[in-house]
C-alpha cells in the first residue's frame, strides 16, 4: 500500500461522493483528501506493523470510516483491494479483542458495500479463517459460563460480514463447505440447523456462468430434494428457503425451477398460516418456523418471466385466494405478514426490472434475454397484485404498505394501476364522512406523484388529473381534522414540487387554473390560522408553548407555502405575496402558536424571493417597532411583540439581501436587546441570531424544479423532471466580504459590551440583577449561535501523556468553507466569561438555575458549533430519507431525483463536513471547558446536572481520550477519605459515571486504566460519609450502573499489545482482580456493595487467563455465603473455573470404516447401514466388563456425523485414558495447580459440603424452583475435573438431579470401574427418586434425565437406559406416576435419536397392549412417546429403510384392533372413564384405543417431519364419522380430540401419489361423515392448493364429489357444500364457467309442485325441493366467492336468484342470507359497485336490498 498512490498520473477513484463536487469549495476537497488518505494509510500500517492495534489500528480505521463517509471510495482499486485484505486479516485474527474485531467487520462492510467496484478475479478471500471466527463467537464453548463476554449485536453484525465478503470466496469453497457441513445434516438433530444455517450464510451463489459446476449445481438437487421430502415446516427450513431465494435471485434464468414451481407456491401459502374453514386451529410449529417475508418475494420475483411465465399463473392463483384477506374489515395475527408481502413484492419486481434494463453492466452475471421480464409480464404481474393492493389501502394498520407497493406498481404500469386509484380519490374528496378514506387515498397519491405527472411514461394523460386533483384536496386543510390537515399539506407539497405552478394560457395546453390553486392553497391556510390562536385553542394561563400537534401543522404550513411558492412564476408569486403581507400586517397575532404559524408562512415567502418581500416586511416591521419603542418604552404591546416576531422570521433570507437594511436592523437590534420584557428581548435575540446565520452561513438559495427557471414557453415539459447531478446549477450563498465586516461590527457593538458587563459583574464592579445577568447570557448565547461557523474552533496546547501510543493519534481537519483570519481573539473572549462564569453562580447563586442553563449551552456551543446541530441535522436526514423514499423513481435509479431533493442532499453533505468531530484532539482549552462541566454536573440542582452530564458525556465521546483525564476527577468525589463531598456531588459524579444512554458509560470503558479505577472506587464509595442506601434514588442509580456495565461489558483483550507491553497489561488485570479482593475484605462494606463486588469480580473471568488463586478461594467459599446473590455469582464463577482448569484431551483421527470393517459405498448413502451399526445400542454387546470397556470405540462427537455420512474424511474417535492419562486428565494432588489445590480441599471437606447441600436444598421461589443448568454446569466441571474424588457429595438426595446430571456428564472419561461403582450408587437412588416422582419434580426429572442423554453414547448410558425401561406403566403410584415416567424415558431417548432403534421397539412392543388407557393424562403422555418413536421414519433421498419402528405396521395392527367400530355408521362413546383398567368387550377396548391413537395423532402434527404420512390417513374415514357437526365445547373428550386431529391432518402437506387415496376416502354413509368431509376438503384444498391445481384429473374429482354432496338429502350437509363451493371458486381452484353456471342453473329451475297436490307424492316433493335448494346453493355460493368486487357475471345471477325469494323454505332462507351477506360486503364500495348494474338490475336490487317503509 503505497503512501502516495493517490498522486499518481491517471488516478482513477472507485467511487467518490458525487455530491462533493457541488459544494462551493469542491477546489479544496481534492488534496485534502489526498493528505487525509495517504496520513491514514501510513499510520495504520505503522500500528499494524507494531502490533499497537490499540489505540494506534483502532484510531485510525475510524479516521478510514468517517473518510469513507466524507469522500465515498477515493482511492484506488488497489489500494482498496489492500484496505479490504488488511482488515480482513485484522477481523479474523484469533483471541482478538470481541469489541475491536466487531469495529473491524464494521469496517470491512463498509468497504465491500459496493459489490460492482470489485469482481472476483480482483479479488479473493479465504473462507475458513472467516468461518472459524463465526464458529468461535456464535457457537462459543464458553460464553454460556461467563469465560467471555461479546458485544450485543455481535452475531448480526458477523452475519453481515460474511454476506458481504461470501462474493469472494474462491470457486473451490463450494466444495470444501460441503465437505464440513454436510455429515451434519441429520433431520433428526439440532446440527442440523447449524448445518443449513451456515450452508445458507456461507454458500456463494454468484458465480460465472463456467463456475457453476463448481458452485450451486453441487448441491441444488441433494438440498431441493432434501427440502421435498421433509414437511412440517422444521426449524431449519426457512433456512434452507432462504438459500434457495438467494440462488433463484443471483442465477436467474440459470437454474430451472420449473418442476418444483407448484410444490413452490404450495408451501409459501401454508406458511402465510391463513385461517380457513370453520375450525381456524393453526398447528403451533407453523406460526413460529415460518418463512421470511424478503426472502420469499425474492424467489418469487426471480421465478417470473421466461418463456410462458409458469410462476405468474401461480402467483395469479395464490393472490386471487388471499385477496378478501387483505379487506378493512379483517384483521388477524396474519395481516402484517400479508401486508409486508404485499409491500415488498412490487419493491422487488422494481429492482428486478432496474436490474435487466437500466443498471450499468458489470462483472456479474446479466440476466439471459429470453429470461427476461417483458412489458406483457409486468402488465400481468401489476394486474394480479392491483385487486389486493386496492383492498388494502383502505386498512387501518397496513395503508402504509398498500401505499407503498401502488407506487411500486405504478412504476412498472402506470397505465393499469393509476386510474382506478384516482378514481377512488376523486370519490373520496367528494365524500364529508368517511376521512380515513380521504387520508388512505392521498396517501397513495402521493406514492405515485411522478408516475402520474412524468413525460416519459406510457400514461400520459395522467397529467391532466394534477389541477383538478390539487383543487379537490383544499378543502382538506381542516383545523378540525389534524391527520387530514398533514396529508392534505404533504399531497400539495409533492405535486406542487413536481410541477411548476406558471400561468400557460398562451400556449397549446392551457392550465390557467394553477394561479387559482395557489391563492386557494393560502386562503385555506390563512382560515386554519385563525382558527389556531393561542386564545381559541386552550387558556393563556396554562402555557404559552405550542403543542405536538400544533408544531406539526405549523411544519407541514411552512413547507407547503415554501413549495408552492418557490414553484410558481413570478407573477403568481407577486400576488400570493401581497396577500400574505395585507395578511400579516392587517392582524395582530399572539405569538406562541397563529403568530408563529404566520410568521413561518411569511418567512417561507421570503426565502423564495428575497428581494421583493424585504421590501414590504422590513420597513414595514422596522417603522412600527420605531414607533411604538419611541411612545411606549415601558408599556410594551402585543403588537411590538408580533412585529418582533415577524421580522426575525422574514431576516432568514439570503444575507446579501439583508444589506440593503443593515442600518434599520442594527437599530432595532439596539433598541430592542435591552428592553425589561423578556419575551421582546429573546425575539430580539432570535433575530440577532437569524441575522448573522442569514450572513455567515453557505447555504443554497432556491431550490426550483429546473434550474432555468420558469420562463420557458412551455413550462409543462418540466413536470416531474429528474435533476441531473452533473448539471444541477445549485445557487450557493457564500458569505462575502462586506457580510463577514457587518457580522463582526454587529458582534463589536453587541456581543462586546455585553462581555464587558459580564466581566465587570464578575469582578464585582458593577453588579446586575440575575434577570439582567440572564439578558446579558442569552445576548452571547445567541451571537455565538448566529456567527458560530465564522469563528475559528477552539485550539491551544494539547494535553499531554492520555494514552502511550507508537502511532500518531491526529485529527482531521476539515475545510467548511471560510478561511479563519484573526478571528480567534473574539472566541477566546467569548470563552472566558463562560468558564468564570459557571465558577462565580455556583459560589454566590447557586439557584440561578436559569442562567446557568443557558451556560451550559454557551459551553457546548463553544465546542461543537460550527452552523449546525448534531440532533438538527439527524432530523434533517431523517426527513430527507423519508421524501427520497416516497418520491425516488428506483426503476430508474442511478440518483434520478427531484431536483430540491438532490439540492438538499448536498447541503447535508456541507453540514456533515462540520459536523465530523469525533477523534478530535483534547486540548487544554477542552480541558478547562470539560472540568467546568463536571463542575456543573456534581452541582445542587438536579436540571443543571443533568443538562451538564448530557454536554459532558457528549464532549467525552468527541475528545479522543479525554474519558482518562476526566474519571480520576470524579473519582475524587466518590473516594471515602474526601469527606466534604455532598451528597448532591456525590449522586452527580455517579451520574456521570453511568452516563446516558446514547453515549459512553465511563464505568465500562474498554481500557484497563480505566475501568481498574472506576470498578474499585464504585465499590468503595460504599464506605463514603455521603452514601445513604436509605435514598431510594441512590440504591437505583446503583443498580443502574452495575445492570449497565453487564449490558455493556464486553472481554477487554490482554495480549494484542505491543510485546514490551503484554506482560504490563496482564499485570493490570491481576491489579483489578486483587483490588475488588480488597475491597471484599473490608468488614465496614455494605451489603450492596458486597454484592456489587462480586458481579464485577465475575465479569473478570476469562478463557485465556487463569483467574488468580485468591478469586478462585474467594468464589469457592461464596457458595456457602449467607446471601443468596454471591451464592448464584459463585456457583457460575465456580462453574467457568472449572472449565478453565479442564485439562486437554488426548484423541486421534481415525477413519470410521477402520472401526466398522465396512467400506462407504462411492455414491450418496445415508441413514441406518451396516457402516454405522457398532454406534447402535446392542444389548447383546453392550460393555459390562473392563476389557469390553476399553477394547469399543466411543467417538467424542455424538456421531450424528455418521447418521448422514456422504464421504469418508477422518472423524475424531477418543482413546480410552490409560494409567498414565487418567493421571493426567484427573491428576494428583502433586501435580493440582494453585487453584485446583483450593477447589480440592474445599470439595473434601464434609462440613464444607453439608453446608453447601443445604444451601442448595433451599427453595428460592415457593414451587417454582426448576432444574439449575448453572448448578448442572458445576457439578460436571467437579466431576470432569477431579474424577470421583467427590463421590461422597451424593451423600443426600436433595437437589439430586443437577448432582446427578454433573455427576453422569462428568463422568465421560472415568475409567470402567469407576463407572460401575458409580452406577451402583446411581441406579438405586434414581430408582427412589422416580418412585417417589411429584408434581413439582417431575419436569426437574425429564430435563436431568435429557441432559444426560444429551450427546452422549448410548452404550455408555446402558444402565441409565434399562432402569428407565423397566415397567414404566406398572400403574403401581397411579396415573400421574405412570405418565411422569414415561415423560422422563421419553426426554432420555428423544436425545438419542436413531441410535437405539432396538430400545424403541422394545418401547412400541411394551405399549401396544396397555394403549387402552383409561387416564387422560397417560393417553397423552403415550401418544407423545409414539411421535418419538415413529419420529426417525422419515423417507428422505438417498436413504435405507430405517431400523427404527415404522409407522404402516403399526397403524395396520390399530385399524385391525379397531375394526369393531368401523362397521358402526356412527360412532358415540358410552366408555366412563374406570379407575381401573378393565378387559370389558372388543367395542369398549377399541374406543380406548381410538382415544390413544387422536392423542398420537393430535401429538405428531406439530412435532414428525411428515405430516400426515400415507397410514395415518387411512384413518380418516374413522374420524369423519366421530367429528361433531357444531362446535360444541360440551362434546366428549373423543368428540373434541377427533375434530382437533381433523383439522390438523386436514393442514398436512399432500404428495401428488397420496392425494388419489385420500379423496377415494372421502365417500361415506354417515350425513355426520359427510359434512366433515367437507370442513376437511375446504382446509386440505387450500393447504395443498397448487399441488392439486397440477392434477387436473383430481380437480375434477373434487368438482364432482362437491356437486354431489350439494345434492344430499341432508340439509345440513347442503350448507356446508354450498360454503365448500363458494371457498373453491374464490380461490380459483376450478373456474365459473358457463358449463358450471348452466348445471346450477338447471338445477335451480327444476319445477317444486305444490305440496298441497293430492297427485303429488311426498318422496317426489322432497326430491325436486333438494334439486332446487342445491341449484340455489351454487348460485349463491357463485355470489358469496366474489365478497369485495362485482365480476361481469354476478349482476345475471343476482337476478336469477331474485326469482327464488318467495320459493319454499329452505330456500327462502338461503336466498335471503345471500342478499344480507351481499349488501354488507359491498356497502362500502356500493357508489363504484353500482355501475355494474343495468337500470333494470338496480331497480330490482333496490327492491331485494332495501327494507319495505313502515307507512308505505
Amino acid at each position: 500500500m503505497t503512501v502516495d498512490a493517490n498522486t499518481e498520473e491517471g488516478f482513477v477513484a472507485q467511487k467518490e461522493i458525487v455530491y462533493n463536487a457541488l459544494l462551493p469549495y469542491a477546489d479544496r476537497l481534492d488534496s485534502e483528501a489526498d493528505g487525509l488518505l495517504a496520513e491514514i494509510k501510513a499510520n495504520l500500517s505503522q500500528a499494524v506493523l507494531v502490533r499497537e492495534l490499540w489505540p494506534g489500528a483502532a484510531f485510525w480505521c475510524r479516521k478510514l470510516f468517517s473518510y469513507l463517509k466524507l469522500y465515498g471510495r477515493r482511492f484506488s482499486k488497489d489500494d482498496h483491494v489492500l484496505f479490504i485484505k488488511l482488515l480482513y486479516e485484522l477481523v479474523t485474527l484469533s483471541n482478538l479483542e470481541p469489541y475491536m474485531m466487531q469495529s473491524y467487520a464494521r469496517l470491512l462492510i463498509q468497504l465491500l458495500k459496493k459489490k460492482e467496484l470489485l469482481s472476483r478475479d480482483e479479488l479473493q478471500l479465504p473462507w475458513r479463517p472467516l468461518y472459524d471466527l463465526y464458529e468461535r463467537v456464535v457457537y462459543s464453548k464458553t460464553e454460556h459460563l461467563g469465560l467471555i463476554w461479546f458485544p450485543n449485536s455481535v452475531d448480526h453484525i458477523l452475519k453481515a460480514l460474511v454476506k458481504s465478503c461470501r462474493l469472494y470466496f474462491p470457486a473451490s469453497s463450494t466444495r470444501e463447505m460441503l465437505d464440513e457441513w454436510r455429515p451434519l445434516l441429520c433431520v433428526f438433530d439440532v446440527a442440523m440447523q447449524k448445518a443449513i444455517s451456515n450452508m445458507e450464510l456461507f454458500l456463494p451463489t454468484i458465480t460465472p456462468v463456467e463456475e457453476h459446476s463448481q458452485g450451486f449445481q453441487l448441491w441444488f438437487d441433494e438440498l431441493m430434494t432434501l427440502w421435498m421430502s421433509v414437511q412440517n415446516q422444521p426449524s431449519w427450513e426457512g433456512h434452507l428457503v432462504n438459500l434457495f431465494a438467494r440462488l433463484a435471485n443471483d442465477n436467474i434464468g440459470y437454474v430451472d425451477w420449473t418442476p418444483y414451481i407448484p410444490t413452490i407456491f404450495t408451501r409459501i401459502l401454508r406458511s402465510l398460516n391463513l385461517p380457513v374453514g370453520v375450525s381456524h386451529m393453526v398447528t403451533p410449529r407453523y406460526l413460529t418456523n415460518t418463512y421470511d417475508t424478503g426472502h420469499l418475494v425474492l424467489w418469487i420475483t426471480a421465478l417470473l418471466g421466461g418463456p410462458g411465465n409458469p410462476a405468474q399463473k401461480e402467483l395469479t392463483c395464490l393472490f386471487n385466494s388471499i385477496a378478501s384477506f387483505y379487506h378493512p374489515s379483517n384483521h388477524g395475527r396474519w395481516q402484517s405478514r400479508l401486508m409486508r408481502l404485499l409491500q415488498r413484492l412490487p419493491a422487488c419486481v422494481v429492482r428486478r426490472v432496474h436490474r435487466e434494463r437500466h443498471a450499468t453492466p458489470c462483472w456479474i452475471t446479466l440476466v439471459p434475454e429470453c429470461q427476461r421480464l417483458t412489458d406483457e409480464d409486468l402488465g400481468q404481474f401489476t394486474r394480479s397484485l392491483s385487486g389486493a393492493a386496492l383492498l388494502a389501502m383502505y386498512s387501518k394498520t397496513g395503508s402504509t404498505d398498500a401505499a407503498y407497493a401502488l407506487q411500486n406498481l405504478a412504476l412498472l404500469t402506470p397505465e393499469l394501476i393509476i386510474p382506478p386509484v384516482l378514481e377512488k380519490t376523486y370519490a373520496a374528496m367528494e365524500t364529508l364522512t368517511e376521512p380515513h378514506t380521504l387520508t388512505a387515498t392521498l396517501s397513495c397519491m402521493i406514492g405515485m406523484a411522478r408516475s402520474l405527472v412524468s413525460t416519459n411514461n406510457s400514461y400520459p394523460e395522467g397529467r391532466a388529473h394534477v389541477v383538478p386533483l390539487l383543487m379537490g384536496s383544499l378543502p382538506g386543510v381542516d383545523p378540525n381534522d389534524f391527520s387530514k390537515c398533514m396529508i392534505t399539506f404533504q399531497f400539495i407539497t409533492t405535486f406542487t414540487t413536481l410541477v411548476p405552478l406558471v400561468d400557460c394560457s398562451s400556449a397549446p395546453s392551457t392550465h390557467s387554473d394553477l394561479t387559482e390553486i395557489a391563492l386557494c392553497a393560502r386562503c385555506r391556510c390563512f382560515a386554519l390560522i385563525d382558527s389556531s390562536t393561542l386564545e381559541q385553542t386552550r387558556d393563556e394561563t396554562e402555557t404559552d408553548t405550542q403543542t405536538q400537534l400544533e408544531s406539526l401543522v405549523e411544519l407541514g404550513l411552512s413547507s407547503t407555502v415554501s413549495t408552492i411558492l418557490t414553484q410558481c412564476s413570478m407573477e403568481i408569486y407577486k400576488v400570493a405575496l401581497e396577500k400574505m403581507f395585507n395578511f400579516a400586517t392587517a392582524n395582530i397575532f399572539e405569538t406562541c402558536v397563529s403568530g408563529r404559524m404566520v410568521a413561518d408562512m411569511c418567512r417561507a415567502a421570503a426565502k423564495c424571493h428575497p428581494a421583493e418581500s424585504l421590501r414590504l416586511f422590513v420597513p414595514h416591521c422596522c417603522s412600527k417597532i420605531f414607533h411604538i419603542t419611541d411612545s411606549h418604552e415601558e408599556e410594551l404591546d402585543k403588537e411590538l411583540l408580533w412585529n418582533l416576531q415577524l421580522l426575525s422570521e422574514v431576516t432568514r433570507v439570503d444575507g446579501q439581501q439583508l444589506l440593503r437594511y443593515r442600518a434599520e436592523l442594527e437599530k432595532v437590534l439596539k433598541l430592542c436587546l435591552h428592553v425589561h420584557c423578556k419575551r421582546a428581548y429573546t425575539l430580539t435575540c432570535s433575530l440577532l441570531e437569524h441575522t448573522l446565520r442569514s450572513l455567515s452561513l453557505i447555504y443554497p438559495t432556491e431550490y426550483r424544479s429546473t434550474s432555468r427557471g420558469f420562463d420557458t414557453d412551455l413550462p409543462i415539459r418540466d413536470w416531474g423532471r429528474d435533476g441531473d447531478v452533473s448539471a444541477l446549477g445549485v445557487c450557493w450563498h457564500v458569505p462575502s466580504a462586506e457580510e463577514e465586516r457587518f457580522v463582526f461590527q454587529l458582534l463589536q457593538s453587541l456581543l462586546k459590551p455585553e462581555l464587558q458587563r459580564i466581566q465587570e459583574h464578575l469582578s464585582g464592579e458593577q453588579p446586575m440583577s440575575r434577570e439582567e445577568l440572564l439578558q446579558s447570557l442569552a445576548i452571547v448565547q445567541h451571537s455565538l449561535l448566529g456567527a458560530g461557523s465564522l469563528l475559528r474552533p477552539l485550539d491551544g496546547p494539547h494535553v499531554p501523556d492520555l494514552v502511550p501510543s507508537m502511532v500518531k493519534l491526529g485529527e482531521i481537519k476539515l475545510h467548511i468553507g471560510v478561511d479563519y483570519g484573526k478571528k480567534k481573539v473574539l472566541v477566546i473572549r467569548t470563552y472566558l466569561p463562560a468558564e468564570v462564569g459557571s465558577y462565580h453562580i455556583l459560589e454566590h447563586s447557586e439557584d440561578d438555575t436559569k442562567s446557568l442553563f443557558v451556560i451550559i449551552k454557551i459551553i457546548s456551543d463553544l465546542m461543537f458549533f460550527r452552523g449546525s446541530h448534531k440532533k438538527e441535522f439527524d432530523s434533517r436526514w431523517k426527513s430527507f430519507t423519508l421524501v427520497k423514499k416516497s418520491m425516488e423513481n428506483r426503476l430508474l435509479g442511478k440518483k434520478r431525483h427531484i431536483r430540491a431533493l438532490l439540492i438538499d442532499r448536498v447541503l447535508l453533505q456541507h453540514e456533515m463536513r462540520k459536523l465530523v468531530v469525533e477523534g478530535c484532539e483534547y486540548k487544554v482549552v477542552h480541558q478547562d471547558l470539560l472540568c467546568d462541566l463536571l463542575l456543573l454536573s456534581t452541582s445542587t440542582y438536579s436540571q443543571v446536572r443533568s443538562r451538564a452530564q448530557s454536554v459532558l458525556m457528549t464532549a467525552l465521546g468527541t475528545y479522543s481520550f479525554s474519558y482518562r483525564d476526566i474519571i480520576p476527577r470524579i473519582l475524587q468525589l466518590l473516594v471515602p477519605e474526601h469527606t466534604a463531598t455532598s451528597e448532591q456531588q456525590f449522586k452527580g459524579a455517579l451520574y456521570c459515571l453511568l452516563g446516558v444512554p446514547s453515549g459512553p458509560c465511563l464505568a465500562s470503558v474498554r481500557d484497563w486504566d480505566g475501568i481498574g479505577e472506576v470498578w474499585p472506587a464504585l465499590v468503595r464509595c460504599g464506605l463514603s460519609p455521603s452514601m445513604n442506601l436509605e435514598k431510594q434514588s441512590i440504591g437505583r442509580l446503583l443498580d443502574d450502573i452495575v445492570e449497565r456495565i453487564h449490558r455493556q461489558h464486553d472481554t477487554t483483550g490482554i495480549f494484542f499489545v505491543p510485546v514490551s507491553l503484554k506482560r504490563v497489561v496482564m499485570q493490570k488485570y491481576e491489579k483489578l482482580v486483587n483490588d475488588l479482593l480488597d475491597c471484599l475484605e473490608d468488614g465496614d462494606l455494605p451489603w450492596k456493595f458486597e454484592h456489587m463486588c462480586a458481579d464485577l469480580l465475575c465479569l473478570l473471568l476469562r478463557d485465556d487467563h487463569p483467574l488468580p488463586p485468591d478469586a478462585v478461594l474467594y468464589f469457592t467459599q461464596g457458595l456457602v455465603h449467607d446471601s443468596i446473590s454471591i451464592r448464584k455469582v459463585a456457583i457460575s464463577s465456580v462453574a467457568g473455573i472449572l472449565k478453565q482448569l479442564k485439562r486437554p484431551r488426548l484423541k486421534i483421527t481415525v477413519k470410521p470404516s477402520d472401526i466398522s470393517g465396512i467400506e462407504e459405498p462411492a455414491a450418496v448413502c445415508v441413514g441406518d447401514r451396516e457402516a454405522n451399526r457398532w454406534l447402535q445400542y446392542d444389548s447383546s454387546k453392550l460393555p459390562v466388563t473392563e476389557q469390553q470397556w476399553d477394547t469399543q470405540p466411543y467417538p467424542l462427537l455424538c456421531m450424528i456425523r455418521l447418521y448422514i455420512y456422504l464421504y469418508n474424511p477422518p472423524i475424531p474417535v477418543a482413546l480410552r485414558p490409560n494409567i498414565i492419562h487418567n493421571i493426567k486428565l484427573f491428576g494428583l494432588l502433586l501435580f493440582y495447580s494453585s487453584g485446583e489445590k483450593i477447589i480440592y480441599e474445599y470439595f473434601t471437606d464434609a462440613e464444607f459440603i453439608d453446608q453447601l447441600i443445604e444451601f442448595l436444598s433451599l427453595e428460592e421461589r415457593k414451587g417454582k424452583d426448576s432444574f439449575n443448568p448453572r448448578r448442572f454446569c458445576l457439578f460436571k466441571g467437579l466431576f470432569r475435573n477431579y474424577g470421583d474424588a467427590f463421590l461422597p457429595l451424593l451423600c443426600s438426595q436433595r437437589c439430586v438431579c443437577e448432582i446427578t446430571a454433573g455427576l453422569i456428564r462428568g463422568s465421560k472419561l472415568w475409567s470402567f470401574s469407576k463407572v460401575d461403582r458409580l452406577w451402583q450408587l446411581l441406579c438405586p437412588l434414581i430408582r427412589t427418586a422416580l418412585s417417589n416422582i411429584t408434581v413439582e419434580t417431575y419436569t426437574d426429572w425429564g430435563t436431568c434425565i435429557a441432559t444426560v442423554c444429551e450427546g452422549r453414547d448410548p452404550r455408555k448410558l446402558h444402565w441409565l437406559l434399562e432402569l428407565l425401561m423397566e415397567s414404566p406403566l406398572s400403574g403401581e403410584g397411579g396415573s400421574f406416576r405412570d405418565a411422569s415416567l414415561l415423560y422422563v424415558l421419553q426426554g432420555g431417548l428423544a436425545q438419542q435419536q436413531w441410535r437405539v432403534s432396538e430400545l424403541l421397539h422394545r418401547l412400541l412392543a411394551y405399549l401396544e397392549p396397555k394403549l387402552t388407557q383409561v387416564y387422560k393424562d397417560v393417553r397423552e403422555r403415550i401418544g407423545s412417546v409414539l411421535t418419538y418413536v415413529f419420529m426417525i421414519d422419515v423417507a428422505l433421498p438417498h436413504t435405507a429403510p430405517t431400523s427404527s419402528p415404522h409407522v404402516a405396521p403399526f397403524v395396520e395392527r390399530v385399524l385391525d384392533r379397531l375394526k369393531p367400530l368401523t362397521s358402526e355408521a356412527e360412532i358415540h362413546n358410552h366408555v366412563q372413564e374406570e379407575s381401573t383398567p378393565g378387559s370389558g368387550d372388543e367395542r369398549t377396548q377399541a374406543v380406548k384405543l381410538l382415544k390413544t391413537v387422536l392423542k398420537w395423532l393430535m401429538a405428531s402434527a406439530g412435532r414428525t417431519f411428515t405430516t400426515p404420512v400415507q397410514q395415518q390417513l387411512q384413518l380418516l374415514p374413522l374420524l369423519f364419522k366421530i367429528a361433531p357437526v357444531e362446535i360444541d365445547e360440551s362434546y366428549d373428550e373423543m368428540k373434541q380430540d377427533a375434530r382437533t386431529c381433523l383439522s390438523l391432518m386436514s393442514q398436512g402437506l399432500l404428495y401428488p401419489e397420496h392425494i388419489p387415496s385420500v379423496l377415494a376416502m372421502l365417500i361415506n354413509r354417515s350425513w355426520h361423515a359427510r359434512f366433515s368431509v367437507l370442513t376437511y376438503l375446504q382446509i386440505m384444498v387450500f393447504y395443498n392448493l397448487f399441488m392439486l391445481l397440477s392434477l387436473p384429473a383430481e380437480v375434477l374429482r373434487i368438482r364432482a364429489l362437491v356437486m354431489q354432496l350439494l345434492l344430499d338429502e341432508q340439509l345440513e350437509v347442503r350448507d356446508m357444500a354450498g360454503t365448500t363451493l363458494s371457498g373453491l371458486l374464490q380461490c380459483q381452484f376450478f373456474p365459473l364457467d358457463c358449463s358450471l353456471h348452466t348445471e346450477l342453473q338447471t338445477l335451480s329451475q327444476t319445477r317444486v309442485p305444490k305440496a298441497r297436490g293430492e297427485t303429488n307424492s311426498g318422496s317426489f316433493f322432497v326430491a325436486d325441493l333438494v334439486r332446487r335448494h342445491a341449484g340455489v346453493l351454487g348460485l349463491s355460493a357463485c355470489i358469496l366467492s366474489s365478497p369485495y368486487d362485482v365480476p361481469d357475471w354476478m349482476p345475471q345471477i343476482l337476478m336469477e336468484l331474485s326469482v327464488h325469494l318467495n320459493d319454499p323454505q329452505p330456500i327462502e332462507r338461503t336466498v335471503k342470507k345471500t342478499l344480507s351477506e351481499f349488501r354488507r360486503t359491498h356497502h362500502d364500495n356500493w357508489q363504484e359497485h353500482r355501475q355494474c348494474f343495468t337500470d333494470d338490475q338496480l331497480l330490482v336490487l333496490t327492491d331485494l336490498l332495501v327494507s319495505p317503509c313502515y307507512y308505505a
